[in-house]
């Protein structure tokens, strides 16, 4: 069992205001499915293309195109949704959005409006270190559906005209619709994070932000305290406050500072009389501020109906099933087994499992080894290393099995902590088999209690004063400890000369 307590963190309360208002969010996240076709056509995915290079004639609008759909597409979608513990509706259909956009040629978006391919799920968010710590709730999805992404406008080239590259058009997206279930920055980001790992572990979408293969919409509105517990209970959003929708936000940092900036913004409004305008606005991560874009489409706005190009989806459950048997161990289920196995803090576990290459790392290391010493040496020693040089996991210097050869050596008594730190250091730099390097360097710790004696002794006797100040107050003893160990090079055993030094100190 995690261990956490299944308890909504406190709502988030604005400060500041004349009454006291909490924070009502949703969140429409835009994950750019892992496939290297476009969702109906052959064109590549690959990010940094030359402009308009990956362009089929389809998403281009050519007359008489017609859309294919890509299966793998499909499959990605549905193992989302079963990553998300959500309902795979065995039925759904593609609707036509209208609109015009530069960078959509065909001048609408195909994407699911009515029967989306998948229906309600869930996602359990874990507040991280702060106020929230140890606190964990349960964000409900919604829905999720496909679409097609639209391409991209630059305007920045040439003062006197705007360049448009399609190559993100018809790149296929899952956007995955939660409830209003979010009650603070914090939690937003915790959620959008979540979200990103657990496709990172399915291998669904990337999750690369900057990238903008994951971006997010966020529904922002305020409402007074026990308001939305009566939402809760009714199901009825007049009891929540006029939301605003802040659009395409690719980073967790801005997510945070664009729902505390809104939330203030609305509240200043309600608070002077005024009636907050439900509406579509946009960030800006230099002014700190939201912008209005344009006012709020409902879904009649778009002329939604049935795409007259392409048949409804039929799935086979046991095609669904048989996705579902090939899903692999997901970051809760991970978290819980290292806890369980390897005796880690919910806060190591954390940690490990939140990558999953920190998770297959950590574990090669481990492998029939102390699991608790190697998360210690795999988060503090390697982790704390490649954080300060700027480098991933995938590119350590230090194998799985170089580390776990440091960790044995120090299971075994041959090495000391002091003395696997210097070791962990050449095998970084230099690389080779810390066994051999132990052998060859004459790193070996010393364990002849006799040789340990002999230089007790010796440090002893030597310092007759120092010896009287020990006796009087026993926490002097360690000035002898770290004599000895510098007479021998930092090799004695260190628990030898602890207790070695004690008995001769009492005697």
């Amino acid at each position: 069992m995690l261990d956490l307590t299944y308890d909504a963190p406190k709502p988030k309360v604005i400060a500041g205001a004349k009454h006291d208002w909490e924070l009502v969010i949703g969140l429409e996240v835009h994950a750019q499915v892992a496939t290297k076709a476009k969702l109906f056509s052959g064109a590549s995915t690959q990010f940094g293309a030359e402009p308009n290079s990956n362009v089929a004639f389809v998403d281009a609008g050519m007359p008489g195109m017609l859309p294919v759909i890509n299966e793998g597409c499909v499959a990605q979608a549905v193992k989302t949704g079963l990553g998300l513990k959500a309902q795979i509706n065995l039925y759904s259909a593609f609707d036509r959005k209208n609109y015009f956009y530069p960078d959509l040629p065909q001048g609408y978006q195909i994407s699911q409006l009515y029967h989306p391919i998948v229906g309600e799920g869930e996602v359990l968010v874990e507040m991280g270190p702060g106020p929230h710590d140890g606190t964990a709730r349960v964000v409900r999805i919604e829905r999720i559906h496909l679409e097609q992404d639209a391409g991209k406008s630059i305007h920045d080239m040439d003062p006197n005209m705007s360049f448009v590259d399609l190559n993100r058009t018809g790149v296929a997206l899952m956007e995955i619709v939660s409830r209003p279930d979010i009650r603070g920055p914090e939690e937003a980001a915790a959620y959008v994070s979540k979200l990103r790992q657990i496709m990172r572990y399915l291998g669904t979408c990337d999750g690369n932000m900057q990238n903008g293969n994951l971006r997010a919409d966020v529904n922002v509105s305020i409402c007074r305290p026990g308001a939305y517990e009566k939402y809760q209970e009714t199901q009825d959003f007049s009891h929540l406050g006029t939301r605003c929708e802040i659009k395409n936000m690719n980073s967790l940092r801005f997510i945070q500072a664009a729902i505390e900036y809104e939330a203030r913004r609305q509240i200043a409004i309600v608070e002077d009389g005024g009636e907050v305008v439900q509406e579509t606005r946009l960030y800006d991560p230099d002014k700190n501020e939201t912008r209005s874009m344009r006012s709020k489409e409902e879904a009649h706005d778009y002329r939604y109906f049935p795409d007259p190009d392409l048949l409804p989806l039929e799935i086979e459950q046991a095609w669904v099933d048989d996705i579902a048997a090939s899903l692999p161990e997901l970051p809760d289920e991970k978290k819980a087994r290292f806890i369980k196995d390897f005796g880690l803090s919910d806060y190591d576990a954390s940690v490990l499992t939140a990558d999953t290459d920190n998770a297959s790392f950590f574990e090669a290391v481990a492998e029939g080894r102390d699991g608790k010493l190697a998360a210690n040496w795999v988060i503090n020693e390697l982790f704390g290393r490649l954080k300060k040089d700027d480098r991933e996991i995938t590119d350590s210097p230090v194998t799985p099995d170089q580390l776990g050869g440091v960790i044995a050596l120090i299971s075994k008594g041959d090495i000391s902590g002091k003395i696997a730190k210097d070791l962990f250091e050449i095998v970084y730099t230099e690389g080779g088999d810390p066994a051999v390097i132990v052998e060859e360097r004459g790193m070996k710790q010393v364990t002849d209690m006799g040789a340990i004696e002999a230089a007790v002794d010796e440090i002893i006797a030597a310092n007759p004063d120092q010896v009287a100040k020990a006796k009087e107050n026993p926490k002097l003893a360690g000035w002898f400890v770290g004599q000895v160990m510098k007479a021998t090079g930092g090799k004695a055993n260190p628990k030898a000369v602890n207790e070695l030094i004690a008995k001769k100190l009492a005697g």
